[in-house]
């Protein structure tokens, strides 16, 4: 409980606003990725999960990190929210992309895949933390079954993703 306290503190201190170019209403740009479920190899193509539901994808800066780590539980915490009302959560990031397969079972709690994203996938979903960086931001964004973007939160704290994330599902025309 110290940890988890600690990282929010952190966090809220490391707060900072991060810009996402893509607006409600773009075309989600299409990606296919490999990584991690329960320790487990696992592929997602977005065009081929949209066709079960909307998508949850939220990108944190690295795995093994404190307010990743509080992200993913979060994330994690929530999922029967979100598979309530039909979504499919997925992370995403380009940092300590080696250690996926042991995140995905420690933080993501197996609830949900997590993948290593290229610099076409950051470059598309303007999901890069610095510019000349390695790493990408703490954006989520909420993709509806027409493959549009229906909602964006770029920030650097934690903590609000999940509860905003789940808002926008509810808001969406086919969530019931």
């Amino acid at each position: 409980m110290r940890r988890i306290l600690t990282s929010l503190a952190v966090a809220t201190v490391l707060t900072v606003a991060a810009h996402a170019d893509l607006a409600v209403g773009d075309a989600a740009p299409d990606f296919t990725v490999q990584g991690f479920q329960a320790g487990e190899a696992v592929d997602f193509t977005l065009s081929e999960a949209l066709e079960d539901g909307p998508i949850v994808a939220f990108f944190f800066p690295a795995a093994f990190t404190e307010g990743c780590e509080v992200q993913a539980a979060s994330f994690a915490d929530s999922i029967e929210d979100f598979e309530a009302l039909g979504a499919t959560v997925i992370g995403l990031t380009a940092g300590n992309t080696d250690r996926l397969a042991e995140f995905s079972t420690q933080h993501c709690a197996s609830a949900f895949p997590v993948f290593a994203v290229n610099n076409d996938i950051i470059r598309g979903y303007d999901s890069r933390l610095r510019p000349g960086g390695n790493w990408t931001g703490r954006i989520t964004y909420v993709i509806d079954q027409d493959s549009e973007i229906a909602f964006h939160y770029a920030d650097m704290n934690p903590v609000e993703h999940v509860d905003r994330s789940l808002e926008a599902l509810r808001n969406l025309p086919t969530a019931e």
